[in-house]
């Protein structure tokens, strides 16, 4: 085992949070490639990637409370087995229909990691020692993502789509005997169990509450806009452009680094200008930015560099805003500052697989489906921040009447 609080230590929060981002976006590129196997529409494939990320918005409202009865390590390791479970059935898959259900298990195990690593965190350090360690998983959380695609491409273009799920695989074994040598169980005071019904009247007072909800779904249409893009994207790579899958995972390097670019000028400048304000500026770039692809698009530059330059400055936006937009929602009610994280986190992934979905469906040899759906999620999301703006600045307009003489 290894003591907590330790550079070796937080290195395996990290392998572990990367496991489930790495095999999400690693089989993104061979989207084409596994519809054209099996047979079946675009809309259909997109369920291996649409269903995955709905089952992550499920288990996210369960791992916590389930840690928090049984302990941090030993559901980390079911996670963990069910992921390799979920890599072998998508491996040997015969069906599209038993390889969108090996992804659902893949999921469904990897979030393990991505959610403990945080109750993992809240275990161990004190507030600045949280925000730092915090800050290195979120780089794994991202960084993950940038070098996936051109791993999924490459496999997918030199030994075959059957082959991302051998070597997520292999990665899950590898980090799998890592948590079971050197991880530490953290729980160390087992609290009271909460009944359900406890848990929904909380996240039905939290829904209740406008300003929750203009955070929440900014943060949620902010993601649509992102999985939108990645449900689109491979397609309008392969399909519409005739280009390999290796070259769509090398020009989304970029794309991730500028999404990053957005988070580190969010966490230097956000105390400064101010959370409401950061998320309109993100919110406002995000949506130049698509306007600029539908723009180019229109013009008849259906090239790689129409599609990729833009959305780099659309994901700085997204970079900008999303932070800010998550920190207002836990912020509401500090009382239910848990049950505010989970929720809105669960409806998050909720609206981006519904986003992933819909692109897939309306695949029609044209990039405009998922430019027009990416569009439609940032004015969602412009309309979403204005609910709480417009209570807050109504709020302070009537305390400054009531204040009046």
């Amino acid at each position: 085992m290894v003591a907590p609080q330790t550079r070796l230590f937080l290195l395996i929060l990290v392998a572990v949070t990367a496991v489930q981002p790495l095999a999400m976006q690693m089989f993104v590129p061979s989207l084409p490639v596994i519809a054209d196997d099996f047979g079946v529409p675009a809309g259909v494939a997109q369920l291996a990637f649409s269903l995955s990320i709905l089952s992550m918005a499920a288990t996210t409202l369960v791992y916590g409370p389930v840690s928090d009865r049984l302990g941090r390590r030993p559901v980390v390791l079911a996670g963990f087995a069910l992921f390799l479970l979920g890599s072998l059935v998508c491996a040997l898959a015969p069906t599209v229909e038993v390889l969108i259900a090996g992804r659902v298990l893949q999921a469904v195990g990897g979030a393990a990691g991505m959610v403990l690593s945080r109750a993992i965190v809240r275990d161990i350090y004190d507030r600045d020692g949280a925000a730092r360690a915090l800050a290195y998983i979120t780089m794994a959380m991202v960084s993950a993502p940038m070098v996936a695609p051109v791993i999924g491409g490459v496999l997918t273009d030199w030994l075959g789509w059957r082959w991302i799920f051998w070597t997520t695989g292999l990665a899950g074994v590898a980090v799998a005997l890592i948590v079971y040598r050197y991880l530490t169980e953290t729980l160390t005071v087992r609290p009271q169990p909460v009944s359900p019904a406890a848990m929904l009247r909380d996240c039905g007072r939290l829904l209740s509450t406008p300003v929750f909800c203009g955070y929440t779904f900014q943060a949620a249409f902010s993601m649509s806009v992102f999985f939108a893009f990645m449900a689109g994207a491979p397609y309008v790579m392969v399909d519409v452009m005739g280009r390999p899958a290796t070259e769509f995972g090398l020009y989304f390097i970029p794309v991730a680094a500028c999404y990053m670019l957005g988070n580190f000028t969010a966490a230097r400048l956000s105390r400064r200008v101010g959370l409401d304000r950061m998320i309109v500026i993100g919110t406002v770039l995000s949506l130049a930015g698509i306007a600029a692809i539908v723009a180019l698009f229109l013009a008849g530059h259906w090239e790689p560099w129409a599609l990729f330059g833009p959305f780099g400055i659309a994901s700085i936006g997204n970079g900008l805003s999303m932070p800010n937009a998550q920190a207002g929602a836990v912020s509401v009610d500090p009382t239910l500052a848990g049950t505010a994280s989970g929720l809105s986190t669960s409806l998050q992934l909720t609206t981006s697989a519904l986003a992933a979905q819909a692109v897939g469906t309306m695949t029609n040899g044209t990039p405009y489906p998922m430019v027009g759906l990416m569009g439609g999620c940032a004015l969602a999301a412009l309309a979403a921040i204005c609910v709480p703006l417009w209570l807050h600045r109504r709020a302070v307009g009537g305390a400054a009447g009531t204040s009046a003489p």
